[in-house]
């Protein structure tokens, strides 16, 4: 799934409030974390995950691009030492629903 900018944007929006619910740390991605990482946006659709100041890693597109990649989710952008990704639920995703409705309101899907 390729986002549009309006729609990175969108949902940089609803996942300002979010607190991160995975980090990263001085092991960096590991299986583990890589599998937090897929169950938690499985069930919350939008997340957060913070890279901590001990891990020597870098966050960037292309970090983000392949935490995504083996998540089965969404890079939609990083802020600071923070990445967001989203993984839509078609059955009864509150947050995808809101993300289907910005797209028919012509918002360049």
């Amino acid at each position: 799934m390729n986002l549009s900018s309006k729609e990175r944007a969108y949902l940089k929006k609803l996942a300002h409030d979010l607190e991160p619910v995975v980090r990263i740390g001085k092991e960096g991605i590991v299986e583990n974390v890589l599998k937090s990482i897929s169950q938690v946006v499985k069930k919350r659709e939008l997340i957060k995950v913070k890279i901590l100041q001990t891990s020597e890693i870098k966050p960037d597109r292309e970090l983000g691009n392949e935490i995504a990649e083996k998540t089965g989710s969404v890079y939609v952008d990083s802020i600071g030492k923070v990445l967001i990704f989203f993984k839509p639920n078609n059955k009864d995703g509150k947050i995808t629903k809101e993300f289907n409705e910005f797209g028919k309101k012509g918002n360049n899907r």
